[in-house]
């Protein structure tokens, strides 16, 4: 240790002189409370003034790092920005939506669900995305391809959120499940399938928004505005599913930075 360290690190420890026997061997046991005090002071005295933990990557988790982006929305598409009378509407129908199913949620819970719904586990991703969108949607198929014999046929064509299935799920669940859609949406396309859900998922977070919640809505709010500006056809249907999550979570859930400005 160097000489000025115990001017500048009181010792926690003090030992007074004492007498040790000649014979006095760190290595071993203390006999003596004062054999005790002194070894621990040459004990911290052989203490390295860094220590750098070795750490394998290879056991870090896929999906430890987060990242943040604190950019706003990409503006609509001109001609395309949404009313404020529009998006104030917007948010009291959904507003009054969180309220009923707040208030029905026990009645929806204890309703059967048909034998078909089977619930993924919420660590389920793949199942949760198939579950949600079908293996129409999740294998790529061709919207037009076989519509004929696809009937009701749940599994190819996903279960629609219905409040019996939503008002089963956690808070924990409903972020996961947000989160694996979410993650989806950056490298597909919007489908009304993908669309449904996400409104009913929001209609579920409850306020105030945990961290993650929060850094979720709005990665899907920026999601929202790429995907509106690369609109080479500028679907009108398409652009107003899109403006109205970007104004769910901007105007509802307060993320008003991320908010389409009326021209």
């Amino acid at each position: 240790m160097e000489p000025g360290a115990e001017e500048l690190m009181p010792r926690l420890l003090p030992v007074e002189d004492c007498d040790l026997a000649e014979d006095f061997d760190p290595a071993v046991p203390p006999r003596t409370p004062q054999e005790y005090l002194k070894r621990v002071q040459i004990e911290a005295a052989r203490c390295p003034d860094v220590v750098v933990a070795k750490i394998d990557p290879k056991k870090l988790r896929k999906k430890q790092t987060v990242n943040a982006s604190i950019s706003g929305c990409q503006p609509a598409p001109e001609g395309y920005s949404p009313t404020l009378k529009w998006q104030q509407q917007q948010v009291a129908d959904f507003s009054a939506i969180r309220q009923s199913l707040s208030k029905h949620r026990n009645y929806w819970q204890s309703q059967n669900l048909d034998s078909n719904v089977i619930m993924p586990q919420p660590e389920d991703e793949e199942g949760w995305k198939k579950f949600c969108l079908g293996e129409r949607v999740y294998s790529g198929i061709d919207e037009q391809s076989d519509n004929e014999n696809l009937g009701i046929n749940y599994i190819k064509v996903g279960f629609p959120p219905l409040l019996s299935i939503v008002s089963r799920m956690s808070q924990a669940t409903v972020t996961t499940v947000l989160e694996y859609l979410i993650s989806w949406f950056g490298e597909k396309k919007f489908t009304p399938e993908l669309g449904r859900w996400l409104y009913a998922l929001l209609a579920c977070l409850e306020k105030p928004l945990l961290p993650e919640a929060h850094s979720l809505i709005r990665q899907l709010a920026r999601r929202c505005s790429e995907v509106r500006v690369l609109e080479e056809n500028k679907n009108e249907e398409l652009i107003s599913a899109l403006n109205l999550i970007i104004c769910l979570v901007s105007r509802y859930f307060d993320q008003r930075d991320l908010a389409d400005e009326p021209a």
